[in-house]
C-alpha cells in the first residue's frame, strides 16, 4: 500500500471516531431509576370492571381520542394507532423523573419497539413549558429521541387525561383499551415487562 492510501485510511478512522464521540455526547445515558415512588395500577388491583369499549380512563375503556401536532407539523391521532400496543406517556422538560425516564424509553424504542409492535407516544405538556416549543426541540435533540412526541400546547389533552403527576403513562392494548396506568418513571426493563402484558 502506498502512503496516500494509508493516509486516507487513517483520516477515515479519525473522522469515524469523531462522529462516534459526538453521537455519544449528544445522547443521554440511561441512569438507574429509583422505583420506590412509582405506582403501577392495573385491572388486577381494582374492584369491578369498567364498561369495556366505552370512552373513559378506567381499565378496559378506550381513552379519549385526540389529534395533536408534532414538532415537524405532522398530525398524530391516537385512534389511528389501533392495532399496535401503545405507550402513551405525558411529560415535560423541567420534570426530573421525566428526564430520568426518557433514555430508557429511547433505548426500548430503538431496540425492541418494532419487534414488539409498539408505538411510544410521549405527549409533551407544552402549555407548562416556560420557553414553549423551543425548549422541547432542544430537549429532543439533546436526548436523541426518535419516537413520536406530540405537543399539548393548550393543556386540554393533559386535563382530559387527568395528568396531575408526571410522568404519567397509559399502557394501551392493540384494541386501544387501557391496560395499565403508571405514575412515575419507568426503566427499560419495567417498560418491557408491562408491554409484554399487553394484548
Amino acid at each position: 500500500m502506498n502512503k496516500k492510501v494509508i493516509g486516507y485510511i487513517i483520516a477515515a478512522l479519525l473522522i469515524g471516531s469523531m462522529v462516534v464521540i459526538m453521537i455519544n455526547q449528544n445522547v443521554k445515558k440511561a441512569d438507574p431509576i429509583d422505583k420506590s415512588s412509582v405506582l403501577i395500577e392495573s385491572k388486577d388491583g381494582v374492584d369491578g370492571d369498567a364498561a369495556e369499549g366505552t370512552v373513559g380512563l378506567g381499565f378496559g375503556n378506550l381513552p379519549p381520542d385526540f389529534e395533536l401536532a408534532t414538532l415537524d407539523g405532522d398530525k398524530l391521532k391516537l385512534s389511528d394507532l389501533k392495532g399496535k400496543k401503545v405507550v402513551l406517556n405525558f411529560w415535560a422538560t423541567w420534570c426530573p423523573p421525566c428526564k430520568a425516564e426518557m433514555p430508557h424509553m429511547q433505548n426500548y424504542y430503538r431496540n425492541s419497539a418494532a419487534d414488539d409492535n409498539v408505538e411510544i407516544v410521549a405527549v409533551n405538556l407544552t402549555s407548562s413549558e416556560n420557553r414553549g416549543v423551543k425548549v422541547v426541540k432542544e430537549f429532543i435533540e439533546s436526548y436523541g429521541l426518535t419516537f413520536k412526541i406530540p405537543l399539548d400546547e393548550t393543556g386540554i389533552v393533559g386535563e382530559e387525561y387527568q395528568v396531575f403527576q408526571i410522568p404519567t403513562t397509559y399502557m394501551l392494548n392493540t384494541d386501544g383499551t387501557i391496560s395499565q396506568i403508571v405514575k412515575g418513571p419507568m426503566d427499560e426493563s419495567t417498560l418491557k415487562t408491562l408491554i409484554d402484558d399487553l394484548d
